[in-house]
């Protein structure tokens, strides 16, 4: 196919306009050719014989009369055995090989291949004759913790493909050709371990849909039994700056039930990333016993990174977790964080001189958004499998406003709502997700007819202590403030969490049900006190031996004395 060409005839900071002869389509990539280095670029309009390109490095020195090279292909990744334990950059060049190849300063124009160059150990599972289609298996390699299948490539078209020939079981290298399909009319395909996909087309080989229904057990209280995620489902975590976001992130891909986690770093602070790729190799998986790097892909685009690159990572991230999907895996997605995206294309946005909509961001915002979230989803597979793409994003809107344009648009289309506020981070109540203002569309793991009971208190609680800030204490009748006890000891003993305590860090299902059992039945006792200072004191020490209990190992002789001592305690105030 003849290559098409052009030159950049103008140049607004990563904007190029490139005039070109020839057939060029929309987000297909193109390299402008400065000082001997070819530097990525993206079409996002054509317009009377001018492309219009994003370059995701900086465009230093470009100058008109550029020559721009078209490669006819859309922006693509690869996948393939190796991705797990990689970093990679948003357009999946590997990091640490880069910094071998260039030092702590990547150069730009530097593009390395993403699929290490070794050899796997293939067994097909395909004979030739066997009919096949996109997406279906031909073979497995073993990759760390997972059998990783080598399927047909999710773009190919037609349902007519047969096997001509298969490797047989052994090693190969990881671009070696290992089958032959060819289809009715004589087309032959060579296919290897390596697949390409366009990055902004959803992987769609799966028989279907089905309703996330399942909780993602994230192993944290407030999250599990009153704002549950679910497997295939969406949420969102906004939240102003220190609120701890970045955190609860960590504990979610660390103590989360998911077979694989991909953290999507878009936009976020080096110092976060430093922080992540620090860790993670640190953080001991508790499913494997081993380094949670293992199951792990980081995408890392950070402030400092070239910002068209930042919505390119989010989608870079999203296909290679459809990419597990499709071998029946379930996949938690990551995305810290969004509004740094939105601003990336509202910046490039104002390069193309749209009309903008709310706050200079684009009027296509909330329909972007919308159709990264939409590609989650829970599917049962052509072989039978269930698996799941869940996505959680950040949000870090400006002052903590949750009226910016951003998140609303994620809440639209988002199944759970886990809000952050400046309140209870500032108060050390974490994780800082508010109760009242959260919520969540999922079943948890807890009955929810209970839970519900149990908010109501919450509710009631914070009522009361509104009226006692204008009132005082004096002003609150004893019943009332019982009830805001009630609401202080769910809020300290269950919504709050230690996530450095090597116990209380992970809560499992089991122990959840259980803890919050004798939660419930102690905040539905009536008690028989009078005295504020006693009603005080009471709640203070069932306060103490709630905490006290979350420090014992779960079905230990300690773990049923001290529930059996909390038992006793509050029903020897309690009321028949």
């Amino acid at each position: 196919m003849e290559t098409v060409t052009g030159y950049v005839t103008g140049i607004n900071g990563n904007l190029a306009n490139v005039s070109f002869n020839g057939s060029v389509h929309k987000n297909e990539v193109g390299y402008i050719l400065v000082d001997g280095k070819r530097l990525k670029g993206e079409v996002i309009r054509i317009n009377n014989g001018v492309a219009s390109m994003q370059i995701y490095e900086m465009s230093n020195g470009i100058k008109v009369g550029d020559p721009v090279e078209f490669t006819g292909e859309l922006m693509s990744v690869e996948l393939g055995p190796g991705l797990l334990t990689q970093v990679f950059d948003g357009l999946q060049n590997p990091l640490p090989d880069l910094a071998e190849q260039c030092g702590f300063f990547l150069e730009r124009g530097v593009y390395l291949d993403p699929i290490p160059d070794r050899e796997w150990e293939f067994t097909p599972s395909v004979k030739v004759g066997d009919a096949v289609e996109a997406g279906d298996s031909i073979g497995s390699v073993p990759e760390g913790l997972f059998t990783h299948e080598i399927m047909v490539p999710f773009t190919l078209k037609g349902s007519d493909w047969k096997v001509k020939s298969i490797k047989e079981k052994g090693s190969y290298h990881v671009r070696a050709t290992i089958c032959v399909i060819e289809n009715g009319n004589g087309e032959e395909k060579e296919l290897s371990m390596v697949i390409t996909q366009p990055i902004k087309k959803a992987v769609k080989c799966y028989e279907e849909r089905l309703r996330p229904d399942e909780p993602l057990v994230t192993q944290i209280r407030c999250i599990d039994s009153f704002l549950p995620v679910a497997k295939g489902g969406t949420f969102c975590v906004p939240g102003p700056f220190g609120a701890g976001k970045t955190v609860l992130q960590h504990m979610e891909a660390k103590n989360g039930e998911a077979d694989i986690v991909i953290v999507a770093a878009c936009g976020e602070r080096a110092g976060e990333v430093v922080e992540i790729l620090k860790e993670f190799p640190e953080l001991e998986d508790p499913k494997t016993g081993r380094s949670l790097m293992e199951r792990t892909i980081i995408i890392c685009n950070t402030s400092s990174m070239p910002v068209a690159a930042r919505e390119a990572s989010c989608y870079t991230a999203v296909t290679l977790a459809e990419y597990y999907r499709q071998m029946g895996l379930d996949v938690l997605l990551l995305a810290d964080s969004t509004s740094r995206w939105a601003q990336a294309m509202r910046e490039m946005s104002g390069r193309l001189e749209e009309i903008p909509g709310e706050e200079a961001f684009p009027a296509y915002l909330e329909s972007t958004i919308a159709s990264f979230y939409e590609r989650a989803g829970k599917v049962r597979l052509k072989d039978g499998k269930i698996a799941s793409v869940t996505i959680g994003g950040t949000v870090s809107p400006a002052g903590g406003n949750f009226e910016e344009p951003v998140t609303q648009a994620t809440l639209k289309v988002v199944g759970a709502f886990h809000g952050l506020s400046r309140e209870r981070s500032d108060a050390r109540k974490y994780p800082a997700i508010h109760p009242m203002d959260s919520w969540s569309k999922y079943d948890g793991v807890v009955d929810m007819a209970r839970v519900e009971e149990a908010r109501s208190i919450l509710h009631r609680g914070n009522e009361i202590n509104q009226m006692m800030k204008v009132v005082g204490e004096e002003g609150t009748s004893a019943e009332d403030y019982i009830i805001y006890q009630k609401g202080e000891l769910l809020d300290s003993v269950y919504l709050q969490q230690n996530s450095f305590d090597p116990i209380d860090a992970a809560c499992s299902p089991d122990r959840q049900r259980e803890e919050f059992g004798v939660l419930y039945d102690a905040l539905m006792a009536s008690y028989d006190l009078d005295d504020k200072n006693e009603i005080r004191g009471f709640f203070n020490q069932l306060r103490q031996e709630f905490l006290d209990w979350h420090g014992t190992e779960f079905e230990s002789p300690e773990f049923y004395a001290q529930e059996k001592k909390i038992s006793e305690f509050y029903k020897s105030k309690a009321v028949e």
